[in-house]
């Protein structure tokens, strides 16, 4: 009796477990191109490959990333430009843009407090690559009011 029961439990579980297990969902493109040029082309190629992964401080990484680092392994696997690694740092790379100027692949810079900034790459009609630190690697809109209130500057590095 007990052999039994237990080969039924043994049984029920292997095939609920095979049940539940999720199909993989095809991927699905995101966006839209509305015009097909190679830094837009580049830029949506590039996040659909980090879309999602999670933030992490000092992460350089599919594991986590943080913004600056972001910034830095887009701009060197679409443009083959190396960056520096900090945002202070990529603050003095390439010329100045008034946000009023903004192009596919400028550099933007929000301030998020007194002591901190982060950074993104612009894409178009204000949407722009970054990582959250709640939802990881996202697009977002600079017309978004807390964007809109923390922008500081941007850097066009692609001429």
């Amino acid at each position: 009796m007990k052999k039994t029961a237990l080969f039924l439990l043994t049984l029920t579980l292997l095939f609920s477990a095979c049940s539940s297990t999720p199909k993989p969902k095809k991927k699905q493109t995101i966006y839209k191109l509305h015009k097909k040029n190679f830094v837009t082309t580049a830029l949506y190629h590039e996040y659909e490959k980090w879309a999602g992964v999670q933030y992490c401080y000092g992460g350089d990484n599919a594991n986590g990333i943080d913004c600056s680092a972001l910034v830095q392994m887009i701009y060197k696997e679409a443009f083959n430009i190396e960056l520096p690694t900090t945002t202070k740092k990529q603050l003095q790379v390439g010329k100045s843009i008034p946000k009023s100027k903004l192009k596919k692949g400028d550099i933007l810079f929000f301030r998020t407090s007194y002591r901190v900034l982060h950074s993104g790459i612009y894409l178009e009609r204000g949407n722009f690559i970054h990582t959250s630190s709640k939802q990881g690697v996202i697009l977002s809109n600079i017309h978004n009011p807390y964007w809109r209130a923390k922008y500081y500057t941007a850097r066009r590095v692609l001429y």
